[in-house]
């Protein structure tokens, strides 16, 4: 059984109301204070929100074959042994409910091929010259074509090749992409009072119940129905999302109260 304790909240009173009021005509540049001080409050009705989240921060693992340029650089390749499978390699968790993703070198998956752009040239032909070293244009109408050095291969008829970066062959490796994400599911009661989300989270409120686990668990006994109903769903929903392609490492779900 969840105990859930709620403070007594000081009640409102008539200037504190008028205080409010007349601080947020203040802040506005072409707002008078005249009505607002000489307003008469017939009633002040308190009214109560809860708001419950659930995070779920969970991590997502893939594979996908890249490549570099070749240095001459030690090759782990299959020689070395098997690849490890992706669930297997061991990494360090960023800090809880941080999104962040990092990619890894997969042990054991290195290969080194030939440059597939330039053939394990190096170099290929410059495209604004053809090879050639300079371009010929047609200054005018009257003068024949006339022979400039290519600007784009500073007259030298080809360019280093920008994927092998000159080395003519180029490493390829299985790389493991981890990315971590942290996913909100936030459900707030009373919706017919069209409060603000944005203000909400500026609002005071009161922080009566919090668990934080691998894997959490539906509110009970709590007396708003909607309340409880939403954890249900929040949490039924998010494990049958994340538990598929990816692992929950951590859940949490606050619920606040605010008066």
């Amino acid at each position: 059984m969840t105990v859930f304790f709620i403070r007594r909240i000081p009640q409102m009173t008539e200037d504190t109301a008028r205080n409010a009021l007349l601080s947020f005509v203040n802040s506005k540049c072409c707002y008078g204070n005249r009505a607002a001080g000489e307003l008469i409050i017939q009633e002040l009705k308190p009214q109560r929100l809860c708001r419950y989240r659930l995070e779920t921060f969970n991590e997502t693992r893939l594979c996908e074959w890249t490549f570099e340029a070749y240095t001459n650089t030690l090759v782990d390749g299959p020689q070395n042994g098997t690849s490890p499978r992706p669930w297997d390699i061991k990494v360090q968790v960023p800090q809880m409910f941080q999104d962040d993703t990092k990619k890894f070198r997969v042990p054991h998956s290195s290969l080194v091929k030939e440059c597939h752009k330039c053939h394990g040239r190096g170099r290929y032909k410059c495209s604004g010259c053809h090879g050639a070293g300079r371009v010929s244009f047609n200054k005018s109408i009257n003068t024949n074509f006339t022979s400039e050095r290519c600007s784009t291969c500073s007259g030298r008829g080809n360019k280093t090749c920008t994927t092998c970066q000159g080395e003519k062959k180029l490493l390829h490796f299985v790389q493991l992409i981890i990315t971590w994400k942290n996913n909100v599911y936030e459900f707030i009661s009373e919706h017919e009072l069209n409060f603000p989300r944005e203000l909400l989270n500026k609002a005071k409120g009161e922080n009566i119940f919090k668990d934080e686990n691998i894997v959490v668990y539906p509110l009970v006994d709590f007396p708003y129905p909607q309340i409880v109903q939403a954890s249900q769903r929040a949490i039924a929903e998010h494990n049958a999302i994340f538990t598929g392609m990816s692992r929950i490492l951590q859940q949490g779900n606050p619920l606040w109260v605010f008066f």
